[in-house]
């Protein structure tokens, strides 16, 4: 399945559920995240710029996709998280590159559900990821 496949119908989920029960959704996303070693976890793979802390480490695989793994330190942050990977998890640089992250992300108004100090950290996350691929291309 897509990646955009996949966003869009957890977004015909998200669209109908009340503020409570979005929050919980995106916790419910974060569980999910495959577990980041701690080992990885260092100052290295901190994004800058988020409230809560944020660690990102890209890996390639051998076809030269890239598959990046990420955990939070907050719930909701690391289900922000796992929503920004879903539309970039496994693509080439190139097709990373070429992707609407903001525009796959809109439809979830996130800077309308969460607090600012939550959503502040997403254009340093998506901007870490873009900085990633074009940097593997």
């Amino acid at each position: 399945m897509g990646t955009m496949t996949q966003l869009a119908d957890l977004y015909e989920e998200y669209e109908f559920l009340d503020a409570d029960d979005r929050y919980r959704l995106l916790i419910d996303l974060g569980k999910q995240l495959e577990p980041m070693p701690d080992a990885l976890k260092t100052d290295a793979t901190l994004v800058r710029g988020c409230s809560a802390a944020v660690w990102v480490y890209p890996t390639t695989r051998d076809d030269g996709r890239l598959h990046f793994l990420a955990d939070s330190n907050a719930a909701i942050t690391k289900g922000i998280i796992a929503l920004v990977l879903l539309s970039v998890q496994d693509r080439t640089p190139a097709e990373i590159g070429a992707a609407d992250i903001e525009g796959a992300l809109a439809p979830f108004d996130l800077r309308n559900q969460l607090s600012s100090n939550r959503t502040q950290g997403i254009p340093n996350m998506i901007a870490l990821i873009r900085e990633t691929a074009s940097r593997l291309r």
